[in-house]
């Protein structure tokens, strides 16, 4: 074994020189790009040390060895930051992102840069369209569903998060909650083309998570401290409600033959181009939280919103819904709904496994159909 070692380090020289080459010409890169720059300079390093590995048939135990050969070599030359820890992270962004599947996928962001591209010397054609950092791939890597990846990309890329943005935003298994709260032909778009906000149906998901609050679920609370609670997380909160929200008053007053009304929450989705109302419930769900709402709508509907506007959106936000009351109490044409909150992270592995089993009854299904 110890002459194997010695004999895949004699034969890194290669490696090594086209990996040192490949990070001298990143660093001369512009400062404006560097961070497109860093995670294409990574993604073509894990491509080296997969060839190489790949040529010399390398076995696992001995790829390891590799890993750290290269590792001290480079830190040697270049200093901290290419820890064996680093370089598998890079092998790791190649291996996942080279499919033919991945590298096809659409973003809604522009294309790359030439100035980017000429940091490898010549136009790169088969790396896939990187337009996030390298932190915020640490993340998606991790996702083993490529379906699920592709539309945290997506969004993250369109909406601008931050890394800890993501890191909430896939822990609180938004893609999972947004499959279930969608009727079966529109799960695939997800991955495709991300959120897309065309009907009022689209800014509903079931449940939405309020951890952030720090609220305990097993704590009594009254519906004026879950207000405050959001009023003083309205960042957080208007992440967790989804795109185009703007926040406009809590217990909005309207009068109607003399007496008072209050909507606890009122916000303004641009891309509906509608008023959204919510209210609050920790007691049960009943009938007459309905028809309350279904009042406030009506009511927004003909005093308040102009006629380019769409009709208003009603939402009660409570510990569970009753889909079945809803369908009973409303008409069919009511822009009212009942979404669910928990104040804790949902169960990923139970979430993900309701979402397999949608997908596959809805593969099924087109089967049949053809």
């Amino acid at each position: 074994m110890a002459n194997e070692i010695t004999k895949t380090s004699d034969n890194i020289e290669d490696l090594f020189n086209k990996v040192s080459g490949l990070i001298e010409q990143a660093r001369s890169y512009v400062k404006t790009s560097v961070n497109t720059a860093e995670v294409y300079t990574k993604y073509y390093i894990g491509k080296y040390i997969v060839e190489y590995e790949q040529k010399g048939n390398v076995r696992a135990q001995y790829g390891k060895q590799v890993i750290k050969d290269l590792s001290k070599k480079l830190t040697g030359r270049f200093g901290e930051g290419w820890s064996a820890d680093i370089l598998e992270k890079c092998r790791k962004l190649f291996v996942v992102y080279s499919n033919s599947a991945t590298v096809s996928r659409k973003l809604n962001v522009q294309e790359k840069s030439a100035t980017v591209l000429r940091i490898f010397e010549k136009k790169v054609t088969d790396a896939p369209n990187f337009v996030l950092s390298w932190s915020h791939y640490l993340i998606l890597v991790r996702i083993d569903n490529e379906a699920e990846r592709n539309f945290y990309e997506i969004e993250c890329a369109s909406q601008h998060w931050s890394v800890r943005q993501l890191q909430r935003q896939v822990g609180s298994c938004l893609y999972e909650r947004l499959a279930l709260s969608r009727d079966k032909d529109e799960v695939m778009r997800l991955a495709k083309e991300g959120q897309t906000i065309e009907k009022p149906s689209d800014v509903i998901k079931s449940p939405l998570t309020l951890e952030f609050l720090g609220l305990k679920p097993d704590a009594t609370y009254s519906e004026s401290k879950l207000e405050n609670a959001i009023i003083s997380k309205m960042q957080q909160f208007l992440l967790e409600l989804g795109k185009g929200f703007l926040f406009e008053a809590r217990q909005k007053r309207f009068t109607f033959d003399e007496d008072n009304y209050y909507v606890d929450l009122v916000f303004y989705n641009r891309l509906l181009q509608c008023y959204v109302l919510i209210d609050l419930k920790t007691d049960k769900l009943s009938h007459q939280d309905l028809g309350q709402m279904q009042m406030y709508v009506n009511y927004y509907d003909r005093f308040v919103k102009q006629d380019f506007e769409k009709p208003t959106i009603g939402i009660l936000l409570c510990e569970s819904k009753n889909d079945a009351l809803v369908e009973l109490t409303l008409p069919k044409d009511s822009h009212v709904y009942a979404s669910a909150y928990q104040l804790y992270l949902p169960d990923k592995a139970l979430l993900q496994a309701k979402v397999k089993e949608w997908i596959a009854e809805f593969e099924e299904n087109n089967i049949e159909e053809e």
